[in-house]
């Protein structure tokens, strides 16, 4: 009797490790859009640097893993910043995970330049950089 109650937990827990990770391996990971909640920019770029910029947030939980910015020029001098984070699928520890990445934004011309960090919703925070 011992020896049947023994096999059958055995069983059920191997079934139920396999059944997690084939969840695991359909669900995989998204690509989802992340809201930035304060940027740092740097001064002293010209239209001859790379100009960068200092995007900083919080993950909603452990599953979040930031994965790269979409910069998209609108015209000369107005530019939308999109931060993406790939998320996984399963258990994730549940904890607000700040987060603060460098985002290459390129070569600008001279001048005033405005950066918009969308957030997916709708909602937009809005920053000056000027280019020398």
């Amino acid at each position: 009797m011992k020896i049947r109650f023994s096999f059958l937990i055995g069983a059920i827990l191997l079934t139920s490790g396999m059944a997690f990770k084939a969840n695991a391996a359909e669900g995989g990971t998204k690509l989802i859009q992340v809201g930035i909640s304060d940027v740092f920019i740097p001064a002293g770029f010209d239209s001859t640097s790379d100009a960068y910029v200092v995007a900083s947030g919080v993950f909603p939980n452990g599953c979040y893993r930031w994965s790269h910015a979409e910069v998209t020029h609108k015209d000369t001098n107005v530019h939308e910043v999109r931060s993406m984070a790939n998320v996984s699928q399963g258990m994730c520890i549940m904890v607000l995970v700040p987060f603060s990445k460098a985002v290459k934004l390129g070569k600008f011309a001279s001048g005033k330049h405005t950066l918009k960090f969308l957030n997916g919703d709708g909602t937009y925070l809005e920053k000056s950089l000027t280019i020398e």
